[in-house]
């Protein structure tokens, strides 16, 4: 089954870019109907639009009322039919109009291993601590940040003698790896939330 998504960026959409090629080579049985950016200056959107798919951008007046914002948002993303709304660095929180729309059915991507280093600088602070292995998180989304249901997991281990960038770069490569796959896991129907919030994949 073909599945139509949303994608949410703020910044330099590669993720948005791997969904875009995962699709072209028939790995993800999917099409994006629309790309949402917090930033008008989001090097997303011009991925976006070269690929054809159609683009929104909020002003920091309809944004300085996150609720609102999210109504918008909400409105547009089901006015194009999409089935699940993927965040893909995308540094807003989503809230009740778009959660509410699409329960169980936004989705984030992490790069550590949540519950461990939650936060928008998760690879620094990885990184600062000495940690031997981090990685990638693929969750539902919920009213926290970096909270919700786990979908996917994929572990990275940091080499000796890494610098940070070296790491961020290793995450992006798993992140590029993992949300098409994850993604096309739900055009597939194989990922349900039981009961107590743990998601279970078939």
């Amino acid at each position: 089954m073909s599945i139509k998504l949303g994608v949410l960026i703020s910044g330099s959409g590669t993720n948005l870019q791997a969904l875009i090629d995962a699709i072209a080579a028939g790995k993800l049985d999917a099409s994006i109907e629309l790309v949402v950016s917090s930033r008008p200056s989001a090097y997303g959107l011009r991925r976006a639009e070269e690929a054809g798919i159609q683009t929104l951008t909020l002003s920091k007046e309809i944004y300085a009322d996150p609720t609102v914002a999210d109504e918008v948002i909400a409105t547009e993303l089901r006015r194009v039919g999409v089935d699940y709304v993927l965040m893909a660095g995308y540094m807003r929180m989503v809230h009740d109009p778009i959660l509410a729309a699409f329960p169980n059915r936004v989705l984030n991507i992490h790069p550590a291993l949540l519950p461990s280093f939650k936060g928008a600088h998760a690879i620094q602070d990885a990184f600062d601590y000495g940690v031997k292995v981090t990685g990638v998180t693929v969750h539902f989304a919920d009213n926290h940040y970096d909270c919700g249901p786990i979908i996917a997991q994929r572990a990275v281990e940091v080499e000796e003698g890494w610098t940070v960038e070296q790491l961020e770069a290793r995450i992006h490569e798993v992140e590029h790896e993992l949300y098409p796959h994850v993604a096309q896991l739900l055009a597939e129907g194989r990922v349900h939330v039981a009961e107590g919030g743990r998601v279970v994949i078939d």
